[in-house]
């Protein structure tokens, strides 16, 4: 409900000072409403009136207020339109590229997502792959012990698609080096820093640091800013390689980069068993909000194969629709004070024999 509101037009106008013009608005309603109660008065007081057509309108009931108070509106939606309003709105974000970055980790077996989850990430990936506009292009980075990229970005989604039906789960997940190779691929001039951070195992700071050395008039770049590409890692979260999730998450923030991560399985997790060892392998939610959250993106949960279609509307939703522009909106006022001026004439017309 909260993101719902938060996504509301916010309304400003350019010319603020016009917005006086609504007081002759008023004073136009308060003169309507008196000479209305005057005219009833006349009315009750003075019955020989009627025959003369001075209150013929006063039988018509509630009628002979409904094109008045339309003219009333009208020209509030006029005195508004002069003000011009503008709207702080949702747009299409005119994203290019998207990359998929697929966990293959051991752990990614787990049945607790039927059929499993590896299967269930793949399905999810093929079905947002499905969705994206012709002109997007999709590209896939397979994770596991290490990182690849398994598809370079294309607009051709029946490579894309083949690319992600042939993972197979691997051993080892290193989360942050799978965020980096698809950071890089997004931005190649990363390269060095995210270079750098894997061979950097030190522990990540508590608060994000400067990794590369910008010029000195280079400003900071917002996080979430970069519209023209995202990532979204489908993971179930555990990580034992490469370097922290969270390093990485702060490269991406600072160059606006956007990591939407969906977490594939179950708190509670279930026992795997492979190669004659057993663990319990649970989804760790945490580290996949922290991306998320650091690069000002979302999270979401693919906890089982009901839910497929919810992830990838709501993240298709947030690829297509992720760009906040201030928008004119005179136009809109003034045809919405145009069309009530126009339906208060016709139903005057229609039911007086007069425009008004």
């Amino acid at each position: 409900m909260i993101d719902a509101i938060s996504r509301l037009p916010v309304f400003s106008f350019l010319w603020p000072g016009m917005l006086w013009l609504f007081a002759l608005v008023a004073v136009l309603a308060a003169g309507y409403v008196w000479l209305d109660r005057r005219g009833r008065h006349a009315a009750a007081h003075y019955p020989e009136l009627k025959t003369a057509g001075v209150a013929t309108r006063r039988g018509a009931g509630w009628r002979r207020h409904v094109a008045p108070v339309l003219i009333l509106l009208a020209l509030a939606a006029l005195v508004a339109a002069i003000a011009r309003p503008q709207a702080v709105m949702m747009l299409p974000s005119r994203i290019e590229t998207v990359l998929l970055v697929m966990d293959l980790s051991g752990s990614m077996r787990a049945q607790d997502v039927k059929p499993s989850r590896l299967r269930a990430a793949q399905q999810a990936a093929t079905t947002l792959l499905e969705a994206q506009p012709a002109g997007v292009s999709v590209g896939v980075v397979a994770m596991a012990g290490t990182a690849a990229v398994a598809q370079a970005p294309t607009r051709a989604r029946e490579a894309v698609a083949t690319a992600i039906e042939r993972l197979q789960p691997q051993g080892g997940t290193a989360l942050g080096n799978g965020m980096l190779i698809a950071l890089t691929t997004l931005l190649p001039e990363l390269t060095p820093d995210a270079e750098r951070l894997m061979n950097d195992d030190t522990p990540p700071p508590r608060k994000p640091r400067a990794l590369a050395n910008p010029p000195a008039d280079t400003e900071p770049v917002k996080p979430g800013s970069y519209t023209s590409g995202a990532i979204v890692l489908f993971s179930d979260g555990e990580s034992n390689a490469g370097p922290a999730a969270l390093r990485a998450a702060q490269l991406a923030a600072e160059h606006g980069v956007r990591i939407y991560t969906v977490g594939v399985g179950t708190p509670e997790g279930v026992v795997l068993s492979v190669d004659g060892w057993s663990a319990r392998v649970r989804l760790d939610e945490k580290v996949l909000k922290e991306v998320a959250d650091a690069t000002s993106a979302e999270y979401f949960r693919l906890e089982d194969a009901a839910e497929l279609k919810r992830v990838y509307r709501a993240l298709n939703a947030r690829l297509a629709f992720d760009k906040r522009s201030q928008v004119e909106i005179t136009g809109l006022f003034a045809a919405l004070g145009a069309l009530l001026a126009g339906c208060a004439g016709l139903l005057s017309l229609w039911w007086f024999g007069r425009v008004m």
